[in-house]
């Protein structure tokens, strides 16, 4: 990753060791770009007519284009009465939720205001969503889309899909998202203080929804909004669809899944829903003429690859680059299919030296194995490899 800078003035502030010092009552306008450079000359022009000389600010471009987005911030900035700098990501990797992450550890203010490059929300929540803050006391504040309800779009059914989306999200995380009527918004502001999670609590995060990211992972003490009327979205690609969908799930399940404990519980859920391709496969082997032990074996598989394909797309997702697939593939079929030969000594164990019924010991063999499975599957398939030893020098 490289940093191209584009300040028509030199930033007023120290700078040292790639950190800036924390302005107080600052504002960094934080706008994540990819391929947005036929809209950041109109969105520069209004950011000049809405920000004040006053309390400082300042605007950062944190961009993974590949198409001429950095040339045209650089032309547009030539303009602008406050520094323009543009953190350029290459290659653009995690997504607008991780450009967010590196600009928050980027920006130099109080407050960081992040803004939607595809011109829906008008420049001038900027200073309202921050004034709104100071007046309040709150940690983050929320452009909530009023009007055309949280779908920002007129008509079609993207109002629906964004509602029932907000709606899943606020039902999966009711205290982290208690007060924030639209919790898929692209513009809010947030104090640089209540969003140090973002850069120092574990993975960089992956998802495009980036508030959702904030109120979950870093969770504001105090939360405000404002409504605002969004338009349909001016350039680019439509913000609903079924591809933004199946993101915004997996975004979901990721942030859900992130302590241990939920993952353990989505593991179990994911391993109980693997019995109906199981027992297809095996009602269609059975009457194709396969021996039922066979039948047994090859339906077990059906299972185990339904299980996989949920798992990793909802519970490692963002681990899936450790290894690759044919490796996790082979590892997570050995794992599953050493549950079966497990389960028949560990019944027998619980029997005869716990003096165990029959069905109390295969009910807290299911448990041992389950538990050891996904202990097994997080360690041997999706944590990192560790670092490599040092080749031993040539004499």
């Amino acid at each position: 990753m490289s940093e191209d800078l584009w300040p028509p003035r030199a930033l007023d502030r120290p700078q040292a060791a790639g950190v800036r010092a924390c302005a107080p009552g600052g504002v960094t306008v934080l706008i994540p770009t990819r391929d947005e450079a036929g809209s950041v000359r109109e969105l520069l022009g209004g950011l000049r007519s809405a920000l004040p000389a006053r309390p400082p600010c300042e605007v950062l471009f944190a961009d993974g284009s590949a198409d001429a987005t950095p040339a045209a911030i650089g032309e547009a900035a030539a303009g602008c009465p406050f520094p323009v700098s543009v953190l350029h990501r290459s290659p653009a990797e995690g997504g607008l939720g991780r450009a967010v992450a590196e600009g928050v550890a980027r920006a130099g203010s109080e407050w960081i205001v992040v803004l939607d490059p595809a011109l829906r929300y008008p420049p001038r929540l900027v200073t309202e969503l921050v004034a709104e803050g100071v007046r309040s006391g709150a940690d983050l504040v929320v452009a909530s889309r009023a009007g055309d309800g949280p779908a920002g779009s007129a008509g079609g059914r993207r109002p629906a899909v964004s509602r029932g989306a907000a709606w899943l999200a606020k039902v999966l995380f009711p205290r982290a998202l208690r007060g924030i009527g639209d919790p898929l918004s692209g513009c809010f502001a947030v104090r640089r203080s209540a969003v140090a999670a973002l850069t120092t609590d574990g993975p960089k995060p992956v998802g495009r929804r980036i508030l959702l990211e904030v109120a979950v992972r870093c969770r504001p003490a105090r939360t405000a909004e404002i409504p605002c009327a969004v338009p349909g979205r001016a350039t680019g690609e439509p913000g609903s669809g079924a591809r933004e969908g199946l993101r915004l799930l997996a975004q979901l399940a990721a942030l859900r899944s992130a302590s241990p404990l939920a993952r353990m519980i989505g593991f179990g859920l994911i391993g109980l829903s693997g019995f109906a391709p199981n027992l297809l496969a095996l009602w269609l082997l059975t009457h194709a003429g396969v021996q039922y032990l066979a039948a047994e074996v090859l339906a077990n598989q059906a299972g185990v690859v339904w299980n996989f394909l949920l798992i990793e797309a909802l519970l490692f997702r963002d681990r899936r680059r450790h290894r690759h697939w044919a490796d996790r593939v082979g590892r997570f079929a050995l794992l599953a299919n050493a549950d079966l030969l497990l389960r028949i000594p560990l019944i027998a164990l619980f029997v005869t030296r716990l003096g165990l019924g029959v069905l109390p010991a295969t009910a807290l063999a299911l448990v041992t194995t389950f538990v050891l499975r996904f202990a097994a599957t997080e360690a041997l398939v999706y944590l990192p490899r560790g670092p490599r030893a040092p080749a031993p020098p040539r004499g």
